[in-house]
């Protein structure tokens, strides 16, 4: 019951944190805790045929499991400072590719081999979408798929295993500092260890936030993300992911000045349910084998909201309105394009005569009903934006669905070395509101690993 490293989660935090550790110290004792299933348990019931839509898993195994939220969201990884998260602010920009970079060194070790690493280095499409107001972010993406990525996380599962502790199935319920570090509290029982790494992703943020009141760890309040998920012809998008594979697109609305962003695009992808703590929102993935891949593109617009004093619940404000959606919907809501500029719902018959089969069986409805205005009217106006580089996108037949949201923790107070106030507990990935991707989460659960190995 006593280890010298507990881990909890076993997202790419997590796996990052198992691995580097074993490497540069093999003889530290190590546990992981995780609240989802083994990677080999995680299957989602929508089969799209006796059962079409979320029946709310007590454990969604979309979201939860060994390879977190990112297992099942088509293994994009991001190397760049520009978006994922604010990582170099705390170890610098240079460590901080360095280690994106030995990430996906291992990715190709274990199994991601002959995938495309793609650039935004020297494309002509920078020039276009500047012309147009629109402005494509620097990055170097390395796509495995959802079907690759997988690979991966089963050949590093089948080598930590060995190594490393691994509860799966067990939520922590809580942790306690003792004078010579930490108790970790679950319903199997209570275990022991001197150092603590906390790496709990986006659907662990309420518990992440509650473990902070108590442990009395300062937090600052963080945004949400919320908008739709774009659904078009693949062909459409086909000039930009073809090159790019998935275009990071900003935008500032004229009416309002508020950014729209483009936000995990999935060239030939499908549109899935996420289930966030009861939930239901909407994502999107896509395969690297083409016999798996279909004829649609999908994309996220996402407005993100930053408040100010005295409101603090910026994820609370998220889930009001995809709990609205839920209420109207029955969980996620799809609309035409051309019927939300009209002014009408979208109808099951509107839905079947557009020349687009959605990959996603959800309830038609109008989401107008469900986003504040100001959100609204940023999305329409982005996807004008766009149709402009795309032309295509503005169609009457392009779907959206609703809502998409991501939801970040607040912030937690770390220092340079991603360590809390308390001495010997580190916060790392999606849930310490630092990053907010695969590559920033795999990398600060490196850099603590190392942290911890030298000391």
């Amino acid at each position: 019951m006593n280890y010298d490293v507990i881990i909890i989660g076993a997202g790419p935090g997590g796996i990052f944190s198992a691995y580097e550790l074993i490497q540069k110290k093999p003889d530290l004792k190590i546990a992981v805790f995780e609240a989802g299933h083994a990677l080999d348990r995680r299957k989602c019931p929508i089969d799209g045929q006796k059962i079409k839509s979320c029946i709310g898993c007590k454990s969604c195994s979309i979201m939860s499991g060994f390879g977190g939220a990112g297992a099942f969201s088509d293994g994009k990884y991001n190397i760049t400072n520009d978006f994922g998260g604010t990582l170099y602010e705390y170890i610098g920009k240079e460590q901080a590719l360095e280690l994106m970079r030995y990430v996906d060194d291992i990715n190709m070790r274990y199994g991601g081999e002959g995938t495309k690493l793609y650039s935004t280095a020297g494309t002509k499409l920078k020039k276009v979408c500047v012309q147009h107001d629109l402005h494509l972010l620097d990055a170097s993406v390395r796509h495995l798929g959802t079907d690759i990525n997988y690979v991966v996380l089963e050949n590093l599962y089948n080598d930590l295993k060995e190594r490393v502790s691994f509860f799966f199935d067990s939520p922590v319920e809580d942790v306690a500092a003792l004078e010579t570090g930490y108790e970790v509290r679950t319903s199997g029982g209570i275990y022991t260890c001197k150092k603590c790494i906390v790496s709990v992703g986006r659907s662990g943020s309420k518990w992440m936030e509650h473990l902070c009141e108590r442990l009395a760890i300062p937090t600052k309040s963080n945004r949400v993300d919320i908008g739709v998920r774009v659904e078009l012809p693949a062909e459409v998008f086909s000039q930009l992911t073809d090159e790019l594979y998935e275009s990071k697109i900003v935008y500032r609305t004229k009416e309002y000045g508020d950014k729209v962003r483009t936000f995990c695009m999935n060239p030939k992808g499908a549109v899935v349910n996420e289930n966030t703590n009861g939930i239901i929102t909407v994502n999107g993935h896509s395969y690297e084998d083409p016999s798996r891949q279909t004829q649609n593109t999908n994309f996220a617009l996402l407005v993100a909201k930053h408040f100010s004093e005295p409101f603090k619940d910026s994820n609370g404000y998220g889930e009001s309105i995809a709990r609205l959606s839920n209420m109207l919907g029955g969980g996620v809501i799809v609309q035409r394009f051309g019927d939300l500029i009209r002014g009408r719902r979208s109808t099951q018959s509107r839905i079947d005569e557009a020349f687009i089969t959605p990959t996603l069986q959800a309830t038609p409805g109008d989401l107008s009903l469900v986003l504040p205005k100001r959100i609204l009217d940023g999305i329409i106006e982005m996807i004008y934006a766009l149709d402009k580089v795309a032309p295509g996108t503005a169609n009457d037949d392009t779907l959206l669905y609703g809502v998409e949201v991501k939801f970040y923790n607040m912030e937690v107070e770390v220092d340079e070395n991603l360590e809390s106030c308390l001495k010997g507990l580190y916060v790392i990935g999606d849930g310490s509101g630092i990053t907010h991707s695969l590559s920033h989460a795999s990398a600060s659960g490196v850099y603590v690993a190392r942290q911890i190995a030298q000391a």
